[in-house]
């Protein structure tokens, strides 16, 4: 059964536990999630707070151990590994972990020329995933050449190639200094403003508020925060205790409650500190 880009949710997890076994570890309390077709979502939390272990679900690695995780409108019990790579790409953290072959292309070429497509549909598919990542110049060349920016590209470009309709990034800009992390994730808002579904996992919260349009907050394997980035950011006591610290401007915002979230702007905190400075002369 393929993944129905008509269903209401890209993903949907409900009850969702998860206990590693024979350590009897529950890595995953009660997880309920929704996640609508063309959303940018950002999963976040420190390491152990479940994150890998939830994308696992999602791309197939992991069974439940209570609960349902519905994908496309599918069951992701109905399907196998092999078969999910056809709608849901991963983007490893490293992608020393996921690059291997001889050239650029041939590394783009491998997952269409696996999913069954045509010399050429592969052809098109690699051709239209270099553009996009901006590597059609690097075609011939092997990856041992690329940066560290253009090897995380390329990696994205390996998994657009086989059109999925989920992407899950994770960790995207690790070990990047910050214009090739803004040129990693502008690809990503791209791809998203396209019509994507983009889940992605990130220790950098500047870059959430940038970018992503929800939050999810993971601790301990519970799920404790789940909305609009403003809103979640504004929730210094709960962030607090994930050992999540917001952005410093939402720290700063945090001192003038009278700024709604969703009023949020350069201009409003300046009239709000000019406002302040005003009481207190």
């Amino acid at each position: 059964m393929a993944f129905n880009r008509d269903s209401e949710y890209a993903v949907e997890i409900k009850h969702l536990w998860y206990t590693y076994q024979p350590m009897g570890f529950t890595a995953l309390k009660d997880i309920n999630l929704t996640i609508r077709h063309g959303e940018f979502l950002a999963l976040i939390g420190q390491n152990g707070s479940g994150k890998t272990t939830l994308i696992k679900h999602m791309i197939g690695l992991h069974k439940a151990t209570k609960g349902e995780v519905i994908l496309g409108g599918v069951p992701s019990t109905s399907r196998v590994v092999s078969d999910l790579a056809h709608d849901i790409g991963y983007v490893f953290q490293n992608p020393a972990h996921q690059i291997f072959s001889e050239t650029v292309e041939d590394e783009v070429a491998f997952g269409p020329k696996n999913l069954g497509f045509s010399r050429e549909e592969t052809e098109a598919a690699v051709t239209k995933a270099l553009e996009d990542v901006g590597l059609s110049e690097f075609r011939k060349e092997s990856p041992i050449v690329l940066g560290r920016g253009q090897l995380q590209r390329l990696a994205i470009a390996s998994i657009l190639s086989m059109n999925p309709q989920l992407l899950i990034i994770d960790e995207p800009t690790t070990g990047l200094d910050w214009r090739e992390c803004i040129r990693v994730l502008e690809l990503v808002k791209k791809l998203n403003e396209s019509g994507h579904t983009i889940i992605m996992t990130t220790h950098n919260m500047n870059l959430v508020s940038l970018y992503a349009k929800r939050a999810v907050v993971l601790r301990l394997g519970e799920k404790i925060l789940d909305g609009p980035v403003d809103e979640v950011f504004a929730e210094s006591e709960k962030l607090k205790s994930a050992y999540i610290k917001a952005p410093q401007v939402y720290r700063l915002l945090s001192l003038f409650p009278e700024i709604r979230p969703e009023d949020y702007s350069i201009q409003g905190v300046a009239d709000a500190i000019c406002a302040k400075r005003k009481e207190g002369a």
